[in-house]
């Protein structure tokens, strides 16, 4: 046939059809905007002839498209059936030869091809760069390059498949043998590429082996040409995926300090801004744990791609995409790949047998292309359950055919390399996932059975155990690139997926289970860095306790492991990973109990932290019970002056104020003090932390000066003491801010807090509790200056910790209750009285009714119906809470003042204004006995009582005592302070009621 010739500019016009195979997608992403560029209308064609077509009839079909045909040639088209090259040789000379003016190609592989392909004049793009590659393909067309000089091409259109994306990390090595899912991968990216803005979070939903990651990674490299930043990451522990996503930091050139939190913010905020990347792809792989990780996960213009087995990710805003077991088509076209040994009808026989299940074939597959065994012999062994594992056990969710084949497979790593058995074993004493096994080769020859002596030193059996491994898909390698500077240090991961895992050990004896345990013990051990308050070490502390329940540390009597237990709490209840911190204490103190005796000082170290957690999720009374027992027996054993009893009755005097027993805990909080003093001296950390205790004691009784004083000395001991960003000073700061703020000093309060805040976001991460609890103090103390933003900036917070912590949490309802003060005072009196009866309502539940707390929420609650017009209901609210809260807290303190100050408006609201000035008259002056003659609640008082006074015709006495007020105010707030505008604009004074930290 002639061969048509066209001129240039006709040639640059005329549509071209690209075919090519699913994998090679990337390459015809990036032809097909090359040739646009320069005119070409494109159509893309994915060639994946079914069953049944012969490969004669596909080409024939290709010519039914308009124009030339472009063939992308590589391995994995020809691959596409499975059909043999003698197939292909036959159906390129029939169709191909007598139709070159329409065909043409280029090829992306150096590997071997059909012969017949020279019919199609290839163009190799193969090893070579984008520019020569671009001009190689334009000559293929006898297309003249005429589009305009670009600046960037990668930045306006898909990047070149040789080029990597400029951030590039943890992504696995793409399965050469990956096969089908073609439909998947399309909706996939069809899903992402059409959600909108900050909303483009797809989840691969499947059960067990069903492929869900092999999924995500082959999306990655088909499409990953189209993202400048692609970060992968297993996420099947908070603690792991907060440390994976701070390691993007410096990979995203972020300028930040060492510290972990620091970089986790920087990256969340550079995700959310698409700044330096707006394309980014983010991979969160085995993410089962969606209430323990939902918060983590980000916004802005990239995509996010989750891969979990729980389906409680659709109510997170993330478009759920079902994953099946494989068609019958893709496991035969599976299983020759693996295995070319076996027929269209042996692959066929498999896939029946085992289910279609994606891992059982791989795995199958992998050693029957070793093995001598027919298919028939195979399913026999199968059929009949003929297995050596005695007791082999698989979990509910898995298929029963994995029980068998897993055994079989087992004896042949027996036969074929004896090592990776132990390897195997030893990894299975880790948590499933992300396996650091470079930890057991850091472990000293000493601390290792005989029988793995050999294995751990000898750098050939290592590599060779692990690489069969590889080879039978019973572990994958996973990258873990990370930099120099990452503490958690080192590289050498495997992966190894939960089916395998449960069944591994399900299947080991019970003498092998403890052998080999307490070598992945000793391990986690010696990997503890040893100081837990360091924000630095936390991704070390991240990588480890994901690894504690598996490896049965609890089990341990040696000290080495127990205090990797204790730190591993000390860190989880710092980093806020409370709900992790307390199923572990929880665990380890009835295990304690059972393996060490009730009354073991372990008992008293883990009760500690056990009850730290307990605080800092509002469970005082629990927290309690178990402080009390270990005050009264170590008060007993060993008398007043044991540090092991300061420590414990430091947990006692924290649940004490939880349950507004103030004085009972200010007395202990007093007593733990100086014997602290006594026995360590006064600038030992232990005496700093329960000076910080008596404050926070003293200020719940409402004597905010002395608390100050006492946060004072702590704060300035903790600057010099430690570093100024560690955590300790930064709480010291909070405290001290808080305490200014809580005297009037608004101004003060505000210059301490704005600095301690950036440094917080910085160190602890901006999600960090700690840091949370910071920007409400700053928050509020902007408030007390008249900050007019303070509704939009407590609703933002009061979002963050409501997902971060709960809406049960105490942080959650102490930002809470000042967001519907706020939300009150600027008008929003719906939305105030749902978040402030909603406070009221979870307290309640958890405090009981006469608890300060409730019956201060009642207060605020008794102002929004006030302002609301409802004056009965709301005096009834304020009445109720100043009786209950004369009687919680006696008549002097500031809680009852306030309370005091309410109730004189309601009374002269409702025609009582002699009740009225009684009452102010004796608010104010209590007041200026407790707090002082300046300050704010005291002038209050003073500013109602002048108003109460006029109501009843006392023009002169309420002149005075108003002009006195005014003077003062002005004095200490300045006379364009809100509190002194209102006052001089006689609006009635009125005091909310805020819950304090424990």
């Amino acid at each position: 046939m002639a061969v048509v010739r066209k001129s240039a500019a006709t040639a640059e016009r005329q549509p071209v059809t690209i075919s090519f195979a699913g994998f090679n997608r990337a390459w015809a992403a990036w032809i097909g905007s090359r040739l646009e560029r320069q005119g070409h209308r494109v159509a893309f064609e994915r060639f994946d002839p079914p069953p049944g077509t012969t490969i004669e009839q596909a080409l024939e079909d290709l010519l039914l498209a308009e124009g030339r045909i472009l063939v992308i040639l590589s391995d994995w088209y020809f691959q596409l059936g499975p059909r043999t090259h003698e197939e292909w040789n036959q159906a390129l000379r029939a169709v191909v030869a007598t139709n070159t003016d329409r065909f043409a190609a280029v090829s992306v592989t150096n590997a071997a091809l059909p012969t017949a392909t020279a019919a199609l004049s290839a163009s190799s793009l193969w090893g070579i760069g984008a520019h020569e590659a671009e001009r190689r393909l334009l000559a293929r067309l006898g297309t003249v390059d005429t589009a305009p000089l670009e600046e960037n091409p990668a930045r306006s259109g898909p990047r070149f498949p040789a080029d990597q994306p400029r951030v590039w990390g943890g992504v696995p090595r793409r399965n050469i043998r990956f096969t089908g899912r073609e439909n998947l991968l399309g909706s996939i990216y069809h899903r992402l590429q059409q959600a909108e803005h900050g909303a483009a979070v797809v989840t691969l939903l499947g059960m067990s082996g069903v492929g869900k990651t092999q999924i995500a990674a082959e999306y990655v490299y088909r499409f990953g040409s189209e993202y400048d930043a692609v970060w992968w990451v297993p996420a099947d522990q908070r603690g792991t995926l907060r440390q994976r996503l701070a390691e993007l930091a410096p990979a995203l050139g972020l300028t930040t300090g060492p510290e972990y939190g620091e970089r986790l913010r920087a990256v969340l905020d550079a995700l959310r801004r698409g700044n330096p990347y707006s394309r980014w792809l983010l991979v969160l792989d085995g993410a089962d744990q969606v209430g323990d990780i939902a918060d983590l996960l980000p916004s802005g213009p990239g995509h996010v791609l989750i891969t979990s087995q729980n389906r409680a990710w659709g109510e997170h805003n993330t478009a759920l995409m079902e994953v099946p077991v494989y068609s019958r088509d893709e496991s035969v076209a599976f299983v020759r790949r693996r295995a070319d040994r076996l027929d269209d009808t042996d692959a066929d026989r498999l896939a029946e047998a085992l289910e279609d299940l994606p891992l059982l074939l791989d795995q199958t597959a992998g050693w029957l292309s070793d093995s001598t065994m027919s298919v028939d012999e195979y399913i026999g062994l199968l059929s009949t359950g003929n297995n050596s594992e005695a007791g082999l056990k698989v979990a509910a969710d898995f298929p029963m055919t994995f029980q068998t084949a897993w055994s079989i497979l087992l004896n042949q790593l027996r036969d074929t390399e004896p090592a990776s058995i132990d390897l195997l074993r030893m990894c299975v004493f880790f948590a499933p996932g992300p396996i650091p096994v470079r930890l057991l080769r850091e472990l000293p020859v000493r601390d290792l059975p005989e029988q793995l002596v050999g294995l751990m030193n000898d750098p050939l059996r290592w590599n060779d155990a692990t690489a069969k491994l590889v080879q039978y898909s019973v572990v994958r390698r996973e990258s873990h690139d990370v930099g120099s500077d990452d503490p958690g240090g080192g590289s050498e991961i495997l992966h190894m997926h939960r089916m395998v895992h449960q069944t591994v050990r399900d299947g080991m004896s019970e003498a092998d289970r403890r052998e080999y345990a307490v070598v992945v013990r000793r391990a986690l051990a010696a990997a503890d860095p040893g100081r837990p308050t360091d924000t630095r070490l936390w991704p070390r502390y991240a990588e480890i306790t994901p690894h504690l329940k598996a490896a049965g540390v609890l089990e341990s009597t040696d000290p080495d492991i127990q205090q990797l237990v204790l730190n591993s709490l000390r860190y989880m209840y710092l980093s806020g990973e409370y709900t992790s911190g307390l199923k572990l204490a929880e665990r380890g103190l009835a295990a304690w109990k059972e393996l060490l005796g009730e009354f073991h000082p372990r008992i008293w170290d883990i009760t500690r932290h056990y009850a730290n957690l307990l605080h800092a999720t509002g469970s005082y009374e629990k927290a309690e019970s178990i402080c009390r027992i270990a005050v009264d027996h170590l008060r007993e054993e060993r008398g007043q002056q044991d540090l092991d009893l300061l420590r414990a009755a430091t947990g006692l005097a924290a649940s004490l104020r939880g349950l507004a027993r103030y004085d009972e805990a200010h007395e202990v909080s007093r007593l733990v003090l100086e014997g602290y003093l006594e026995l360590v001296g006064d600038r030992d950390s232990r005496t700093l932390s329960a000076r910080n205790n008596l404050a926070v004691s003293v200020r719940l009784l409402g004597r905010y000066q002395e608390a100050l004083e006492l946060d004072r000395q702590t704060l300035d001991i903790r600057r010099d003491a430690l570093r100024p960003r560690h955590s300790w000073t930064l709480f010291s700061e909070i405290n001290y801010a808080w305490d200014l703020r809580l005297l009037g000093r608004y101004d003060e309060s505000v210059s301490v807090q704005e600095r301690s805040v950036r440094t917080h976001r910085d160190v602890m991460g901006v999600d960090n509790p700690q840091t949370l609890r910071a920007e409400h103090t700053l928050i509020m103390g902007q408030y007390r200056t008249g900050e007019r933003r303070a509704p939009v900036l407590l609703a933002r917070l009061l979002e963050r910790v409501e997902r971060v912590l709960g809406e049960n949490h105490p942080l959650t309802l102490m930002v809470a209750s000042s967001y519907s003060c706020v939300a009150r005072e600027h008008g929003d009196l719906d939305r105030a009285r749902g978040v402030g009866e909603g406070v009221a309502r979870r307290y309640r539940a958890t405090l009981g009714p006469v608890h300060p707390y409730v019956l201060g929420c009642l207060g605020n609650n008794g102002l929004v119906l006030r302002a609301a017009g409802e004056r009965q209901q709301a005096q009834e609210l304020i009445e109720e809470a100043l009786t209950g809260m004369n009687e919680a807290v006696g008549p002097d303190h500031p809680w009852t003042l306030g309370c005091a100050l309410n109730a004189t408006a309601t009374r002269n609201f409702s025609g009582d204004p002699e009740g009225a000035a009684e009452l102010s008259r004796d608010t104010s002056a209590r007041a200026a006995v407790s707090l002082g003659a300046t300050h704010p609640l005291t002038l209050s008082a003073r500013i109602a009582l002048a108003a109460d006074l006029r109501a009843l015709r006392k023009i002169q006495e309420a002149e005075k005592i108003e002009e006195e007020a005014l003077a003062s105010l002005s004095a200490t707030q300045g006379a364009q302070h809100v509190h002194t505008v209102s006052a001089r604009s006689r609006t009635r004074p009125f005091w909310d009621f805020e819950p304090q930290g424990t």
